[in-house]
């Protein structure tokens, strides 16, 4: 099953996050198929980058994102 899911980077206090797809067993910050985005919570100007033809490619493929994607994707306009 995949699962579309943010990996954790940054340094402490100073988090960003990439959106990608990945299989869902496998470890949050562990191996991917794709990154489709880019998420920083502590930026003003632009804190989310998304791929939506990407997201929305697999979404139809059956990929299930997490509660807290879900809520970015929403915000975005890309659900």
């Amino acid at each position: 099953m995949v699962k579309i899911r943010l990996q954790r980077y940054g340094t402490k206090k100073r988090p960003f996050y990439r959106l990608v797809a990945a299989h869902s067993t496998s470890r949050r910050d562990g191996r991917f198929i794709e990154q489709i985005g880019f998420y920083d919570p502590v930026s003003r100007v632009e804190p989310l980058r998304l791929e939506t033809e990407r997201v929305k490619h697999w979404i139809s493929k059956g990929a299930i994102p997490s509660q807290t994607v879900e809520s970015l994707l929403k915000k975005a306009g890309a659900i």
